[in-house]
C-alpha cells in the first residue's frame, strides 16, 4: 500500500488529505481519496501521480467526517473523477452510508471503520490490520494532558485502538506519525483515564 499526503490549499483552513494506492497499481486496487479538504486544490496533484493504466486516479473517497474543511470540496472531486463517495453520516453527494465494523477496501489493503464519536458524531477511525495503519481525521489520539473530557464511548473505542498493533498513525491535521504511535496511543489513554479518575475525585 502507498499512502500519500496531498498538498493543501495554502490561502485556506483545510485538512489532510491522502490518496491511498495499492503497491503496483493493479486493476484490482482501489483508488481512494482520505478526506478532500475545503476545495479541490488536490486535483492538480492528484493527476500528477502515477495512479495505474487503465484507472481512474480516484475511484473512491472515504471522507472521515462531514466537517467543512474535509468534505466541502466533494462536488470539484466527483465532477473531476466521478468516484463512489462514502461515509458514516448523511453527506450530500455519498453512497450508501458507511457502518461502524465495516470492512471496505483502500488501495490494496482492506480496512476496517471503526465510529468514534467525539469531535462530531459522523467521525470514524479507518485501520488495517496487515498495513497496521490508522486514519484518525480530527479525532484527538495524542492527547498530552489529563485535562480534558471525553465521553464514555470515546473512551471504549480509545481502549480497543490501543489494543491494536498500529505503526502508523495519518491524521487531519497534524504530520504522520511513523515512530513510536503505539506509545502515543497508550500515554494518550492513560491520560483520558487520568482525566476521568480527577472528576470521580472532583464530584466524590
Amino acid at each position: 500500500m502507498k499512502v500519500i499526503r496531498l498538498k493543501s490549499n495554502p490561502e485556506l483552513y483545510s485538512c489532510n488529505a491522502y490518496l491511498v494506492l495499492g503497491s503496483w497499481n493493479t486493476l484490482a486496487d482501489v483508488n481512494t481519496l482520505v478526506d478532500i479538504g475545503q476545495d479541490g486544490f488536490v486535483i492538480a496533484e492528484i493527476e500528477s501521480i502515477s495512479t495505474g493504466v487503465g484507472k481512474r486516479p480516484v475511484e473512491q473517497v472515504v471522507l472521515t467526517h462531514s466537517h467543512f474543511d474535509h468534505a466541502a470540496g466533494l462536488g470539484a472531486v466527483k465532477r473531476r473523477f466521478d468516484p463512489i463517495v462514502r461515509a458514516f453520516g448523511k453527506v450530500e453527494g455519498a453512497g450508501s452510508p458507511l457502518a461502524n465494523g465495516e470492512i471496505i477496501r483502500m488501495g490494496d489493503a482492506d480496512f476496517e471503520v471503526i465510529h468514534v464519536p467525539g469531535h462530531s458524531n459522523d467521525s470514524i477511525f479507518l485501520y488495517s490490520e496487515s498495513e497496521r495503519v490508522l486514519f484518525s481525521g480530527d479525532s484527538p489520539v495524542n492527547i498530552q494532558s489529563s485535562d480534558g473530557t471525553y465521553s464514555a464511548e470515546f473512551v471504549a473505542v480509545m481502549e480497543r485502538v490501543c489494543a491494536l498493533p498500529v505503526e502508523t498513525i495519518y491524521s487531519g491535521h497534524d504530520d504522520p506519525i511513523s515512530a513510536g504511535a503505539r506509545s502515543i496511543l497508550l500515554r494518550s489513554l492513560e491520560n483520558i483515564r487520568r482525566s476521568a479518575g480527577r472528576r470521580a475525585y472532583r464530584s466524590a
